[in-house]
């Protein structure tokens, strides 16, 4: 398979970047952190997305959607890591959105998967519980009852939760703790009695919100997939968001190479231009050969993705690992290159190194991928 954009997906990144760059530069960031944003995201440049199709992306077309898969979801997520663009598109249009087509019932796709392609609702996933991401480590509680369930317990780091309409939520029916069988999905409504949405602010400037949940009561119609064998459907969902998570920080990677180069090109010292001296010029070219790396490794997760290969949940580790290494590697070498400056919030390099330090650690950071993968290759 050809690791290369289709002329489509081409015209997609550009339109993306023209738009983003437009539209959401970093300064709309900047804006909102000083703002204290109740949303914490631009609800106007959310909605053009939604105009441009982004909200749909990974949704049929007979539920509203543009059913451009997983690569052109990619795409989108690049262009906003160059530009760090808040919004709910990760748990919304990717992570949400693949949680109902692929794996809910007719009626759940039928009802809601139109209202996330339109923009009407946000969607949150409600997986981590402890300080660390284990999606197996699942404590909360789910007793039947009546046609329904009961769901006791807490989520902790739920992105974009404190704005979501709907949240993803996994819990246990059967088995210990720390056991894969036994874990089962709902979605519930924000709305529902015994819900409370705590905001967190991250250090990155983006959403966050701890969730509790005491006593909520949930019909059988919100179970998503078969009771006890939710944990394959929640991989599923978050190697989504994490390919998507690997593009961004690519994206953001990128740009602080970028952004890097012409202040190398640009700052005088010594009667000549920094860029001029040779280890700035090797740690430069190295940093280019590391992102490359990371581009090929991304692009191979998502096209996985897509094509539904049995080596998906491998390959997509392999592409949040080192993406994830990439982007915080890009980060500090962009600070660090552009001096005593770099640690000021007169610029806007150390957003990036905030993104990619929280980006990095979502759903699982480097050593967890790694470790997963050698469990998984039996190492």
């Amino acid at each position: 398979m050809a690791m290369l954009l289709t002329d489509e997906q081409n015209m997609l990144r550009d339109s993306a970047r023209s738009f983003l760059q437009g539209s959401a530069p970093i300064d709309q960031l900047r804006r909102l952190r000083d703002d204290a944003s109740s949303d914490g995201y631009d609800r106007s440049t959310w909605s053009s997305m939604v105009e441009l199709g982004w909200a749909g992306v990974l949704i049929p077309e007979e539920h509203g959607g543009v059913a451009m898969g997983h690569v052109a979801a990619g795409v989108i997520a690049e262009e906003m890591g160059r530009t760090l663009t808040a919004s709910p598109f990760l748990s919304t249009a990717v992570m949400g959105a693949v949680a109902i087509a692929n794996n809910g019932s007719a009626s759940q796709r039928a009802h809601w998967l139109p209202t996330i392609a339109d923009g009407s609702i946000n969607v949150a996933v409600a997986v981590d519980e402890y300080r660390s991401h284990s999606p197996a480590l699942v404590s909360t509680t789910v007793q039947s009852s009546g046609r329904g369930f009961r769901i006791s317990g807490s989520k902790s780091f739920v992105a974009d939760g404190h704005v979501a309409d709907l949240i993803l939520v996994s819990g246990r029916t059967s088995g210990d703790d720390k056991d894969e069988n036994g874990i089962s999905l709902f979605l519930v409504p924000r709305d529902s009695a015994g819900i409370t949405i705590e905001r967190q602010m991250m250090v990155d400037s983006r959403n966050s919100a701890s969730v509790q949940l005491d006593d909520v009561m949930v019909d059988a119609d919100s179970l998503v997939g078969e009771v006890g064998s939710g944990y394959a459907v929640l991989e599923q969902v978050l190697d989504a968001g994490r390919a998507c998570l690997a593009a961004e920080m690519l994206g953001s990677a990128e740009e602080c190479l970028a952004q890097t180069i012409d202040y190398l090109s640009t700052r005088r010292q010594f009667d000549r231009t920094i860029g001029s001296f040779q280890a700035l010029q090797h740690r430069a070219a190295h940093l280019f050969a590391e992102i490359e790396i990371g581009k090929s490794a991304v692009m191979r997760a998502l096209q996985a993705l897509d094509a539904g290969s049995k080596e998906r949940q491998l390959i997509v580790s392999v592409a949040k690992s080192k993406v994830g290494r990439v982007a915080q590697l890009a980060a500090q070498e962009a600070i660090q290159m552009h001096g005593g400056i770099g640690m000021t919030d007169e610029i806007n390099i150390g957003f990036f190194l905030k993104r990619v330090r929280v980006a990095e650690a979502l759903y699982g950071d480097a050593n967890f991928h790694a470790d997963k993968f050698a469990r998984m290759r039996n190492y």
